[in-house]
């Protein structure tokens, strides 16, 4: 087991070892030009791959498929007219490109470490196909999930579950990488470092899952997170915070560190944090009711806000809003006024609740709370995901077309 002590040095020679054979790396990308600087509106969606939720439509398709589909949001995107999508690149500890570290993603091609036949980089691919049409392309990241729950091809030699098996943990239906082993943020910042090295994207973003959300056991009672080991391993190194203090502590370190380390390489690059919608329950609004993740997954997302660790935030709304408890202009407000730096806030959007379903949201629910982020002067917000917008769910992309109709600025192109 990797303890804390462990240099920056032989962490990295350490992750060397996951490299697949014969990759052959590549040169750094040729930056373009920096965004333009005047006021506009982030008009953003998610393209979530894990589960095959957005992109590519199943796993295994042809690469001419998979391109053709990747054009064809691409080109809906810019028609209704969003400016950035932001794409997710590595669902569980695997990847989305050609990666040194980590496998090819059975999203992708069925099969875990099977590389696309015939042979393209589907990141590069995306960034290419958003810059043409005037589109940002961030790489979305998970930080510490190592299998999702629909994951059901063989884990290829190099995933971290059997390169480092002593640092991933079994809970409920998923593999974690344990925050409190030193070696798990070693590898998710040289997985990002990465991306940023070789390829044009225009920002790194992580979602909200740190710690796992937790799970309940067959009795119905809360199933501890297994990471004993790591906390025992803190504890004889002679570590004084309480065990909810040290796993925020953490995951703040990763935080801040990501910030830090990805703004070293390139100043104008953006990172992006999407937690949970609901903020510290000490905090929150008189009659705010629901989740912690302060308490529970350990984000401490309003110490990140005082702090400048992102460039911009995503709380993701998704809420109603009359929703009892969880109205969407009071949390809205709330993550407003709880950022002293002004950071950019755009709220995530939950856009795939329009379905076929009796429960289904109408489209005025997604247009209404984009009149409301306007209303509060605020410069933006991401829809989940795309896939609702390119099927047209009841109409909503007609109803955004129309909404999205007043000119912004876009990117500038070579």
């Amino acid at each position: 087991m990797v303890r804390e002590g462990l240099s920056r040095r032989r962490t990295l020679q350490q992750l060397a070892a996951l490299l697949a054979a014969g990759f052959s790396g590549c040169a750094p990308v040729e930056r373009r030009e920096a965004l333009p600087q005047a006021t506009r509106e982030f008009r953003g969606a998610w393209i979530a791959s894990v589960a095959n939720i957005d992109w590519p439509s199943q796993p295994g398709l042809p690469t001419a498929v998979q391109q053709e589909e990747a054009r064809r949001l691409v080109a809906v995107a810019r028609d209704v007219g969003l400016n950035a999508l932001i794409f997710q690149v590595r669902p569980a500890a695997d990847a989305l490109y050609a990666s040194p570290f980590e496998p090819w993603s059975e999203y992708l091609t069925g099969a875990q470490g099977r590389a696309p036949s015939p042979f393209y980089d589907p990141l590069a691919f995306w960034i290419e196909e958003a810059h043409r049409a005037g589109l940002e392309l961030h790489a979305w990241f998970n930080p510490y999930r190592a299998r999702h729950s629909t994951g059901r091809s063989l884990l290829a030699r190099n995933h971290v579950a059997n390169a480092r098996p002593a640092i991933v943990k079994a809970y409920g239906e998923f593999l974690w990488m344990d925050p409190g082993e030193a070696i798990a943020a070693e590898i998710g910042i040289a997985v990002i470092l990465d991306v940023v090295r070789r390829y044009d994207v225009d920002g790194v973003h992580i979602d909200d899952y740190f710690y796992p959300y937790p799970v309940k056991g067959p009795d119905g009672e809360e199933v501890p997170f297994p990471d004993d080991a790591s906390w025992s391993a803190y504890v004889m190194a002679g570590g004084r915070l309480g065990r909810a203090d040290w796993r925020r502590a953490n995951v703040d370190a990763f935080v801040e560190r990501l910030y830090r380390e990805v703004h070293r390489e390139n100043a104008r690059m953006r990172v992006g944090v999407s937690p949970f919608g609901i903020g510290r329950p000490d905090r929150r609004p008189p009659g705010v009711t629901g989740f912690s993740q302060y308490d529970a997954i350990h984000a401490d997302v309003e110490r990140w806000l005082e702090n400048g660790w992102m460039d911009y935030l995503v709380p993701q709304l998704y809420w109603k809003s009359d929703s009892p408890g969880q109205p969407f202009a009071v949390l809205l407000d709330y993550w407003r006024s709880q950022n002293p730096r002004g950071i950019d806030i755009w709220p995530g959007l939950f856009t795939s609740r329009i379905d076929a379903s009796e429960n289904s949201w109408m489209p005025e629910e997604i247009v209404g709370q984009v009149a409301t982020t306007r209303s509060r002067g605020t410069n933006g917000h991401v829809h989940f995901s795309m896939a609702a917008i390119a099927q047209n769910r009841r109409g909503i992309a007609d109803r955004l077309r129309a909404f999205y109709r007043d000119p912004v600025v876009e990117r500038k192109l070579p």
